[in-house]
């Protein structure tokens, strides 16, 4: 089966009624949890950005607070996985307001994790690319929003 691209899908969708375009909603939901995530995004979360970014710091938090701290390779493991959550929260978003808070957030997260990601070349690699990641979304900013990150970027340096 050959997959319509998302302007032929965006033109089709433009002739149907809104009953059917619920109904389709409905179904797309019904099929991945990420979609159901996209959808809750959308409906409940996109209104209020800072609840959202809360939400997730707080759901952050509570995940560096489960890792498995035995050994790096469980550390890892859980910092990637939690960076990955992260990413597809951001995704939704679209917004480099929320990118960039997310990111530094990490990275705060991160280098004040024990033991200290120092010792791992695979966790401060992770971390130091999330920096060079949050430094590019910075420079697209506002210049007041680029001032405040950027003083939050040089404490985590």
């Amino acid at each position: 089966m050959k997959v319509a691209s998302v302007k032929e899908l965006k033109d089709e969708l433009k002739h149907r009624s809104k009953e059917e375009l619920l109904v389709y909603c409905l179904q797309l939901s019904k099929f991945k949890k990420e979609n159901k995530e996209l959808l809750t995004y959308l409906l409940f979360d996109s209104n209020d950005e800072e609840e959202y970014i809360a939400q997730i710091k707080k759901e952050v938090e509570d995940q560096f607070n489960l890792i498995n701290k035995k050994n790096f390779y469980l550390i890892k493991k859980s910092v990637r996985k939690i960076l990955k959550n992260i990413k597809k929260y951001i995704r939704y978003s679209k917004k480099k307001e929320t990118e960039v808070e997310l990111l530094l957030f990490f990275c705060a997260q991160l280098s004040n994790f024990s033991p200290s990601i120092k010792k791992n070349t695979s966790l401060l690699n992770i971390y130091n690319r999330q920096i060079l990641l949050a430094k590019k979304g910075i420079s697209i900013l506002h210049e007041d929003l680029q001032y405040d990150y950027e003083l939050e970027l040089q404490e985590l340096i």
